[in-house]
């Protein structure tokens, strides 16, 4: 059974930084890009950041380029979103994916080509 956990949510000032981490069990982690994506309440799920399977392609949205940085350590089948500069309008709950197919050379930014997702994780930012 495939299980992300994210953790590292909370309640900050803007321009405060957070580091979620998202540590996944049940899959070979380093075969398979992983997301962040995010969502607030009536609204879509968005895409945040990806990675691919090998850590050496890197996609961001606009709104997160340069504040945000994802990584990954495939020892230890984490991913890792650090977030800086935070804004208001960056809060909403964070979900963490992996793709579901295997080895892409570029990470998705697509919602529907991630096969398992946590449970999500809350930041909330104060202006």
């Amino acid at each position: 059974q495939v299980q992300l956990v994210e953790s590292g949510g909370g309640s900050v000032q803007a321009g405060d930084s957070l580091r979620l981490s998202c540590a996944v069990s049940g899959r070979t982690f380093s075969m398979y890009g992983m997301g962040w994506f995010r969502q607030i309440p009536g609204k879509e799920r968005e895409f945040v950041a990806a990675i691919n399977w090998s850590g050496g392609k890197i996609a961001y949205a606009d709104s997160v380029k340069g504040r945000f940085t994802i990584s990954r350590d495939n020892a230890k089948n984490t991913v890792d979103l650090q977030m800086k500069t935070l804004k208001p309008e960056d809060t909403a709950v964070y979900y963490c994916a992996t793709e579901r197919v295997a080895r892409s050379w570029y990470p998705s930014s697509i919602a529907t080509e991630y096969a398992f997702w946590g449970q999500g994780t809350q930041v909330i930012v104060s202006s």
